[in-house]
């Protein structure tokens, strides 16, 4: 079972991404600080504190997944549910970001020095697209439209620091989100919601990667005298 090791074990501590997306942040603040940080550390010192902070998370990680025992079943809403919960748990545990955290944090770093509307909303379009995510309800054709009439009504490109322009589009912002059924309140469930969607999408892998692992053993003849066992009753805490 090395290879179902060595890739699950990697998606289920980091979960396609948890913990190769969130060591940027780290090195970003060590990057940041780069300029003014004393020479000590500098050059192979960053890079080892960079290091050391990975390693830390991943421990961690580790560390609550030995703990755990995961069901190996993306048909099965309780255990996309438990899963997702231990997820949270490690997320948590490793001080890791979960998935609607990175894309704040991805839009923040990205757009903070757009000056005008038009280029903020094009590049959270970018940001959903390269993330993979889906717009199902045309909220961007209806935020489009409506910068379209504040800039007709101002006469002029909306700029960000712009606030009596950008408080009229919040306006028209408001109404977008009151048609489409969107509530400030209802964030925390839409979250939850796609933190699931996730946490199948993660299952369904780890699946695939647990029954191309046994496939390659029996071709191997490995298990040529017993029964394959099903991928269900797989135990990830024996592989960890």
């Amino acid at each position: 079972m090395a290879r179902l090791l060595s890739r699950s074990t990697r998606q289920v501590y980091a979960g396609q991404s948890v913990l190769r997306s969130d060591y940027v942040v780290p090195a970003r603040s060590f990057a940041k600080g780069a300029g003014s940080a004393p020479t000590a550390l500098k050059g192979d010192e960053l890079l080892k504190g960079i290091f050391l902070e990975v390693k830390k998370k991943f421990e961690t990680a580790i560390g609550v997944l030995r703990k755990e025992k995961i069901t190996i079943d993306p048909n099965d809403p309780a255990a996309v549910a438990e899963y997702a919960k231990v997820m949270k748990t490690v997320r948590e545990k490793a001080d890791l970001f979960s998935e609607s955290q990175r894309i704040k944090h991805t839009i923040e770093t990205r757009t903070q020095d757009i000056p005008d509307a038009r280029s903020y909303l094009l590049a959270l379009k970018d940001i959903r697209v390269k993330r993979g995510l889906v717009d199902e309800l045309g909220a961007e054709t209806m935020m489009m439209d409506a910068l379209d009439k504040v800039e007709k009504e101002l006469k002029k490109p909306l700029l960000r620091n712009d606030k009596k322009g950008m408080a009229l589009l919040k306006a028209e912002f408001d109404k977008v989100n009151q048609k489409l059924g969107i509530r400030k309140e209802d964030l925390p469930k839409y979250e939850e919601q796609l933190e699931l969607k996730i946490a199948k999408a993660q299952l369904e892998e780890l699946k695939k990667d647990a029954v191309e692992a046994m496939d390659t053993q029996k071709k191997r003849e490995e298990f040529k005298d017993e029964e394959m066992p099903d991928v269900k009753s797989l135990d990830i805490r024996n592989f960890i």
